[in-house]
């Protein structure tokens, strides 16, 4: 027996059948619409399409959004259609079974517990870094929510006073300067501060300069852009920052970085954890916390959401 797990973004729904084993046996994917039943509808079909070619048991959720404690609602998500909605029941009455939500962040963790890099851990946190920043914290194998489900929300810890604006209406928050999003304010900065540095970005940035995406940016630091470099410069010291912050309130052994700019590892890990080591109180006096990249890549979130409903089920 298997599982459906689904990923639902603000751009992709991407579902997936998944087994005991967190392997990824057979995929579907929709486009996100911006309204509430347009969003059902393309869900209900890509998991009906899963669910015609495959024996599945359950169908697990990842919302990157506040999903109450029961799992049963999202009660905000900010990128999504929901407010306070009973999604998990209406799926689950559409499809004919038995359905349950996940933060996509808390998704990510458990199947990186289960099948990944934090395998093991004893106090393990997930930061997902994509166009924000979403967090997780696992205890002994089991998923920190706080008292209302929505911890730990880490994007948007205040950073820097005065900061960039951010969307949910505060500045300075950690996800303003460390994703996606991000790496194309701070290369779109540096361009206009240091101008002639950078022939490749200048040149996207002059075309449209909503063209200078974070990945574009890190795409021309692989290739030795001087302003890539320093957008990636900061991204490093901003991630080291604010994994210091973090490590002060919940003291992991392991820190997995996840997400679509944790592709680009190799480009500003080992600077990450050389801030990390020097802003942690205590710096030098305690034992620190491993940083690794995150091992199941775009499949975590949907292989989480399965194994959680799966395992609700009793597989």
């Amino acid at each position: 027996m298997t599982a459906i797990g689904v990923d639902v973004g603000g751009t992709s729904v991407r579902a997936g059948v998944v087994d005991a084993h967190g392997a990824v046996l057979d995929t579907a994917r929709g486009s996100t619409p911006s309204g509430e039943s347009e969003l059902e509808d393309v869900i209900c079909s890509v998991v009906g399409a899963l669910a015609e070619r495959h024996k599945v048991s359950a169908v697990g959720l990842a919302v990157a959004g506040f999903i109450a404690n029961d799992r049963r609602s999202v009660m905000f998500a900010p990128h999504l259609a929901w407010r306070a909605a009973p999604v998990a029941d209406r799926i689950a009455d559409r499809l004919g079974l038995p359905v349950v939500l996940e933060h996509d962040a808390n998704a990510a963790a458990l199947a990186e517990y289960r099948f990944g890099a934090l395998r093991g851990a004893r106090v393990g946190l997930l930061v997902a870094i994509g166009t924000g920043i979403g967090g997780a914290l696992l205890l002994d194998g089991e998923l920190f929510r706080g008292a209302h489900g929505v911890a730990p929300e880490l994007g948007h810890l205040r950073l820097v006073p005065g900061g960039r604006p951010c969307g949910c209406g505060k500045t300075g928050c950690w996800e303003r300067y460390c994703s996606g999003t991000a790496l194309s304010a701070t290369a779109l900065d540096l361009l206009a501060r240091h101008p002639g540095r950078s022939s490749v970005l200048a040149r996207e940035a002059a075309a449209d300069p909503g063209g200078v995406t974070g990945r574009k940016v890190a795409a021309a630091a692989r290739d030795g852009d001087p302003v890539a470099l320093l957008a990636m410069a900061e991204l490093a010291k901003w991630l080291g920052e604010g994994l210091a912050m973090v490590a002060d309130v919940y003291d992991p052994e392991l820190v997995v970085i996840a997400g679509g700019v944790s592709e680009s590892g190799p480009l500003f890990l080992d600077d990450a954890r050389e801030h990390y080591k020097t802003a942690v109180t205590g710096a030098g006096h305690r034992p620190l916390a491993r940083i690794r990249i995150a091992h199941r890549g775009d499949d975590a979130g949907l292989v989480g959401a399965a194994t959680l409903a799966a395992e609700l089920r009793g597989w």
